[in-house]
């Protein structure tokens, strides 16, 4: 276990280095950048959630998904039922992606793309609705920009080839 936790302090140090954590006293900057971490995987899973709670439902009754999709939601460009079949797989593969930090910035666009594609498709949205949208944009932006953090597939990957390359 203590070899896990300096692990997690050594990766946390380097990430610093190269990500900013400068700034902050050397004592300071490992248990930063373990909050920060711990920030990221949160917001990843928050977003995570509701993406795919929305799927789920749209699982449940394909018949309503399909009538919505022809009916209600006008998707530029695709059929109504490719528009089901891919926002529904989007709102299903995506945030698992997300959570596990595996091709974290690949899922986060794509979420942001489904997103957008939610308030585009909608003729009338309320003013709750699109505000909710827009938060979780907002909160994609995070792992879009700034990548999963530390508590995840990808960095893990990123310090395997590390260790593979010297």
């Amino acid at each position: 276990m203590r070899a896990f936790l300096s692990g997690l302090r050594d990766a946390a140090m380097d990430a610093g280095a190269a990500g900013g954590g400068a700034f902050w006293p050397a004592p300071a900057r490992a248990p930063l950048l373990l909050l920060q971490a711990a920030a990221l995987l949160a917001l990843r899973w928050h977003v995570a959630a509701v993406f795919f709670r929305s799927g789920l439902t749209k699982l449940e009754d394909w018949e309503t998904t399909l009538l919505l999709f022809e009916n209600e939601y006008q998707v530029p460009v695709l059929s109504p039922v490719l528009a089901a079949w891919m926002g529904t797989g989007g709102e299903l593969l995506l945030p698992v992606l997300l959570v596990l930090g595996l091709g974290t910035r690949v899922a986060a666009l794509g979420l942001s793309v489904v997103n957008i594609m939610a308030v585009l498709s909608l003729a009338e949205i309320s003013p709750l609705a699109l505000a909710g949208h827009q938060l979780w944009g907002l909160l994609l932006l995070a792992p879009l920009l700034w990548g999963a953090g530390l508590f995840s597939l990808d960095a893990a990957l990123a310090r395997w080839r590390a260790r593979g390359t010297t």
